[in-house]
């Protein structure tokens, strides 16, 4: 069974009050603001998962409740079929999901793939005796299965309130292999941003679960952004939940265009609040990128003008030196004449100086203002890793946790940071970026350099891929030539084993204490 490794990241809306509710509970709050600030939680669980054979029949795994709901359990089977895993699950001992706060209506099941990413199942609705079914399929063949607490049934990132986890059996039929997966979870309330409050909601047995859906997932998407940032998607839920308040308010005995409604407006008040987060982001990236670009046009140019005050002071220097060279000459016909053309010759000559100090301390403020632009940047990629100052430009460093042990296949952890880094050298596209892979001494030189070398091009191909220019980006792997500690220990060798980006150009200069350094 594939041990999986879910660190998640739960990107949230506030602090949400979390509090124990039942099913006549009320949320009181009121909007912030147009535009919802983000924030990240770190969250870690650990689940095993099965890489079932391809069309080996049946698998049955068991479920586990977790110590949010210690006495839920279950089990599934999982019929591999041509193209597609059928699983067909019952779970007993399920309580209301709004235990877990008023915004959580619904469970959902999940499958997590081993690369982290969840595939939403469908809805696990508690029927009788606290029983509940659900047959779903997927086109994974490696998975694990979890259930959590969810607002509405179509959300895309499960919540942290993780209440069942599939265990595995003694019988269960699949290949076993260690891995390391992350996926995102939502946090725990999470879908109630600080300072915004639902209008007053009570649970009415008269209504389908599928209504109080609807509105979660309506007042959800606008607490996002969505009715700024979506707004056609938006209104176009708003209108479905009208047509669905129509519905209840008439009291119509066939519940199913009621039921049919919401769920439309369910689906789209989701893709509404989706879109509004990517633009939201896409936003906040492009206030960044113009704010960056300002500063270095405006030093650019204040760096060009000061070259052309310096070009003209030195033209008037110059002048200055031949109109002396006639005063002199202009001597030996006249005493007087000679005099009055050298009192001259030194004004024009002091002017010129002037000039040419004033031409001096524009120079100055340019290159003061590339050691402003070289401390930001310093400090922005120290935020996201290691980063130090050196004469052969600023130096982001890498450790190896970043590939699996003699591979380059970059972890998920890593392209998240280089992700980060590379929104921040969209903004300097006159910058190089010189990659360079390291190791240790473990292995032959050969097998070294060519693993130095396929990790420097991994990472220049990943920033690329993220929009950081092609022309500006070189990659070159060292091998074992270069260590920064002693092989001889195991913590000598992971300082060893890393990736170095060099980040240098005319933009950002050199620090004033600059020596020519080694490769390190």
């Amino acid at each position: 069974m594939r041990s999986i490794y879910l660190s998640a990241l739960g990107c949230a809306l506030g602090l949400g009050a979390f509090a124990q509710a039942n099913a006549q509970a009320t949320v009181v709050v009121e909007p912030t603001g147009p535009t919802p600030m983000f924030r990240v939680v770190e969250i870690s669980r650990t689940v095993q998962a099965v890489n079932y054979r391809h069309r080996s029949g049946v698998s049955e795994v068991g479920f586990a409740g977790t110590a949010l709901m210690p006495s839920a359990d279950g089990h599934a089977k999982v019929r591999s079929k041509r193209g597609t895993m059928e699983v067909e699950a019952e779970f007993g001992n399920l309580t209301s999901p709004t235990t877990f706060g008023s915004e959580y209506l619904t469970y959902v099941m999940w499958a997590i793939s081993p690369e982290g990413r969840a595939v939403n199942l469908g809805e696990v609705l508690v029927g009788d005796n606290d029983r509940s079914k659900l047959t779903a399929t997927t086109d994974l063949q490696a998975f694990a299965l979890i259930v959590t607490a969810e607002p509405y049934f179509a959300v895309h990132q499960p919540s942290n309130v993780v209440v069942l986890e599939n265990v595995i059996l003694a019988d269960t039929k699949g290949t076993s292999e260690a891995v390391e997966a992350k996926y995102e979870l939502m946090e725990r309330g999470g879908y109630l941003p600080t300072g915004y409050t639902f209008d007053p909601v009570v649970l009415n047995a008269n209504l389908p679960l599928e209504f109080y859906e609807a509105r979660n997932a309506l007042r959800i998407a606008k607490s996002e952004g969505a009715e700024q940032y979506a707004h056609e998607s938006y209104e176009h839920a708003a209108e479905l939940m009208k047509t669905t308040d129509g519905y209840a308010i008439g009291g119509h005995v066939d519940k199913k265009p009621l039921i049919a409604s919401a769920r439309e407006a369910v689906q789209t008040a989701e893709d509404a609040r989706e879109i509004a987060v990517k633009r939201i982001e896409e936003v906040r990236r492009a206030d960044e990128l113009k704010a960056s670009s300002d500063a270095q046009a405006n030093s650019q140019a204040q760096a060009a003008n000061a070259a052309l005050v310096a070009q003209q002071a030195q033209s008037d220097a110059a002048k200055a030196q031949a109109d002396a060279a006639k005063a002199q000459a202009d001597m030996a016909n006249s005493q007087a004449a000679s005099a009055a053309a050298i009192t001259a010759a030194q004004a024009d000559a002091d002017r010129a100086r002037l000039i040419a100090q004033q031409a001096q301390q524009t120079a100055n403020q340019a290159d003061s203002d590339k050691a402003a632009m070289r401390l930001q940047l310093s400090e922005q990629l120290n935020k996201i890793l290691e980063t130090r100052d050196s004469a052969r430009g600023l130096i982001v460093s890498m450790s190896d946790v970043l590939f699996d042990t003699g591979r380059y296949s970059l972890k998920p952890g890593a392209r998240e940071k280089l992700s980060k880094v590379a929104g921040i050298l969209i903004a300097y596209p006159s910058l190089n970026i010189a990659v360079g892979g390291y190791t240790d001494n473990v292995g032959g030189d050969d097998m070294n350099q060519t693993l130095s070398e396929n990790r420097a091009g991994a990472v220049r191909d990943y920033l690329v891929q993220q929009g950081v220019g092609a022309q500006s980006v070189s990659a070159q792997g060292f091998g074992n030539s270069l260590p920064v500690a002693s092989n001889d220990n195991s913590a000598g060798r992971q300082e060893n084993r890393r990736v170095e980006l060099v980040v240098s150009g005319d933009a950002i200069g050199s620090p004033a204490n600059a020596t020519t350094g080694s490769l390190r």
